[in-house]
């Protein structure tokens, strides 16, 4: 029996996005909004395997409910493991079919698994009898609509398709009529993406696709605030913007919440400087200087210099 996918509050969800979507982040986009966030990549062979440094990325705490710990691999047994484990602590499993990574492409997994129809057949069915939380499953635009029928069939609560095929990785244009095809498809609910970026083309994939929820990826690097301003325009239709201010007081706010979550770091601190000052007036300048920093005093003073 399928379970069902819950009712989220918000049409638009946080994409799983590597060294992106850590405890403190999805915290930011969960107060600003998000519907729905989720774990980054997290390797199923890794986690039945007690990796440490694995079951780190899979930290979670009841701030960020609803959560989704999305994982990936091709081992069935391992990946039946590994969600049962993360079912105690998480609301939804979510397995990638889709990643187009070099790395994971290599290992038979993620995207590489879309050639492989029987085995993802296997992989849902034995997940989903092995589970007692909802499973959605991450899939490409190729045979994308026969896919998303044998994940239904199978047991998936849920169709999340990256509207581009493996070749075109997240570059070029996404085709979204196959959201369309599948959503007039399939009984499940069915998560858009691709090439949404402002509440103005999520609006446009709700009506155009007519897909129950909408994921965001890349636009929500380094400006968890997307959230906010998404749901406001869906709302009222009405732009609203953050000011620089405000994106570097938000950049102190995750700094904040990685020391409090124990999870800091100086090489992510300064990932994180370099993606939310993005579009800041004099801040290709700044980003320059925090190449050789090594102190997180030293960034948090040129940080503060935006202020």
């Amino acid at each position: 029996m399928v379970k069902p996918f819950p009712k989220l509050k918000s049409k638009v969800i946080l994409a799983p996005m590597h060294n992106v979507t850590n405890m403190a982040f999805r915290v930011m986009c969960k107060q600003y909004g998000a519907g729905l966030v989720s774990t980054e990549l997290v390797s199923a062979n890794a986690i039945s395997r007690e990796n440490n440094a694995v079951l780190k990325l899979a930290k979670t705490n009841r701030v960020e409910k609803p959560i989704s710990c999305q994982l990936f691999g091709q081992n069935t047994e391992n990946l039946v493991k590994a969600s049962k484990k993360m079912e105690k602590k998480f609301d939804i499993i979510d397995i990638n079919f889709g990643c187009p990574s070099k790395k994971i492409l290599a290992q038979g997994a993620g995207a590489a698994l879309l050639k492989r129809k029987n085995k993802i057949k296997e992989i849902v069915i034995a997940i989903s009898k092995s589970i007692n939380k909802p499973l959605t499953v991450k899939i490409r635009n190729e045979d994308a609509l026969e896919i998303a029928k044998i994940c239904e069939k199978a047991g998936a609560s849920a169709i999340i398709i990256h509207a581009r095929t493996t070749k075109q990785g997240y570059s070029g244009e996404a085709d979204w009529d196959i959201i369309k095809k599948i959503k007039e498809n399939v009984n499940v609910p069915v998560i858009g993406n691709g090439d949404v970026v402002d509440g103005e083309s999520v609006k446009e994939m709700l009506e155009q696709t007519g897909c129950d929820y909408v994921m965001v990826g890349r636009a929500a690097i380094g400006n968890p605030f997307i959230f906010k301003q998404i749901n406001h325009y869906l709302k009222v239709e009405e732009i609203i913007k953050q000011t620089d201010e405000e994106k570097i007081k938000d950049y102190f706010e995750y700094i904040r919440l990685t020391e409090k979550h124990k999870i800091f770091s100086i090489k992510d601190a300064k990932n994180k400087a370099q993606e939310f000052t993005k579009g800041i007036q004099g801040s290709k300048k700044i980003r320059r200087k925090m190449n050789t920093i090594k102190d997180y005093n030293e960034l948090k003073k040129i940080m503060k210099e935006f202020l």
